[in-house]
């Protein structure tokens, strides 16, 4: 089966121009190159795909970068794309596997990725595999396949996962290895100093070092939470009320809740989340 390739999900996503640099995270990046994987993984919001496009801008001629959707659960699909990203690096890197992924009767797809990792062995110079999104895929065979190739996978190759939910992929022998580092949202959290470079230089806001910190101890560093907070004070004169007010049950990010977080979700959660709002407290058995 041949698959019709997207360009656009192998394009390493612009920096926007309201970007607050992040050294602190960057220097953590870079050290990841050591061992096999990184992993960000943070809810919505934390800004995961911003940083992996300011760190990987720095890296262009040798990085890989996908950006995954739903529709790449499908195995053969998921592997095409993968392959059309290392091929950004070097043009005929994976041939051999895409031809047997293309074949009639396809082989097993570690005899594929046997043939891809054969050939990244021979890659010149260190290669950054992006996968953006990696919560999107559902498909048990892709998460052993990316197992396989995190176990065997050449010096000279790493791979970064952004996404919301830990994979089920060996994450714990690669801990225990010492072949992982992790960012996870406490990392990823605004520090008040960040807060502060970001609603003053980036947003335009005109605020008081009291009201700055309220506002990211309010929304605990959650990047777009700062943000929708930062659209909803441009020209309001009663900035200090409105920040003293502040909630999760802003329209705002309501919004962005329903529509990154909620709709999302499959229907049984989404019915689950409906029957349980209305609930103080929780307790799981009963829910």
């Amino acid at each position: 089966m041949t698959v019709s390739i997207l360009r656009t999900k192998l394009h390493i996503p612009p920096t926007r121009s309201e970007l607050v640099s992040r050294p602190r995270l960057l220097e953590r990046l870079d050290i990841g190159f050591d061992r096999k994987l990184t992993l960000i993984s943070a809810p919505a919001g934390f800004g995961k795909t911003t940083l992996l496009s300011e760190w990987v801008i720095r890296h262009r001629d040798r990085a890989a970068w996908l950006s995954l959707d739903r529709e790449d659960s499908d195995e053969a699909r998921f592997w095409t794309y993968l392959i059309a990203a290392l091929q950004a690096v070097q043009a005929d890197l994976g041939q051999d596997a895409l031809r047997l992924l293309q074949a009639p009767h396809r082989p097993a797809i570690q005899a594929i990725l046997t043939a891809l990792l054969n050939q990244m062995t021979a890659l010149p110079q260190e290669t950054i595999l992006i996968l953006d999104d990696y919560h999107l895929i559902s498909n048990p065979s892709i998460h052993e396949g990316v197992a396989f190739l995190l176990e065997h996978l050449p010096p000279q190759m790493h791979v970064v996962i952004s996404t919301r939910a830990d994979p089920p992929l060996p994450i714990h022998r690669l801990r225990a290895r010492g072949q992982l580092t992790e960012l996870r949202s406490w990392a990823l959290r605004f520090t008040t100093d960040e807060a502060a470079t970001f609603l003053t230089a980036a947003m335009g806001l005109a605020l008081a070092t009291e009201d700055v910190k309220e506002l990211e101890a309010r929304t605990e560093g959650w990047v777009v939470g700062l943000q929708l907070a930062a659209l909803s004070l441009q020209d309001r004169a009663d900035a200090r009320e409105f920040i003293a007010a502040f909630s999760g049950s802003h329209h705002y990010v309501l919004e962005y809740l329903t529509q990154e977080v909620v709709r999302r979700q499959p229907e049984p959660v989404q019915r689950f989340l409906i029957q349980t709002s209305i609930l103080n407290r929780l307790c799981a058995p009963l829910c």
